[in-house]
């Protein structure tokens, strides 16, 4: 089992940036990919963001592309997840997941992090 823990989400103004984090309680972590996902009220989950295991190849969306950055530090068994020029669209529970066999499927899920962008 690996638990995954999300911070960092608050209330920013519309143009902000924030910083979330996903800790991860194991060390094999460092040979999972690991993604963000978002569900804003009364919406399907969305893809945010995903990293390779090694951190060298990253993935996002158009909606997010050139705003937010996923990276990874292994030492620390942490992923995060800088989002700059935040938008009231951007609105959601931010969710860290984690792929172990790097095949696109997310075996494990972090609680969640609330952002909410003023507009």
């Amino acid at each position: 089992q690996v638990q995954l823990v999300e911070s960092g989400g608050g209330l920013v103004q519309a143009g902000g940036s924030l910083r979330l984090s996903c800790a991860a309680s194991k060390r094999t972590f460092s040979s999972y990919a690991m993604a963000w996902f978002r569900q804003a009220a009364g919406k399907e989950r969305e893809f945010v963001a995903r990293i390779t295991p090694s951190g060298s190849g990253t993935a996002y969306p158009d909606s997010v592309k050139g705003r937010f950055t996923i990276s990874r530090d292994s030492a620390k068994n942490t992923v995060y997840l800088q989002m700059n020029n935040l938008k009231p669209e951007d609105t959601a529970v931010y969710y860290c997941a984690a792929d172990p066999n790097n095949r696109y499927t997310y075996t494990y899920w972090g609680q969640g992090t609330q952002v909410t962008v003023s507009s």
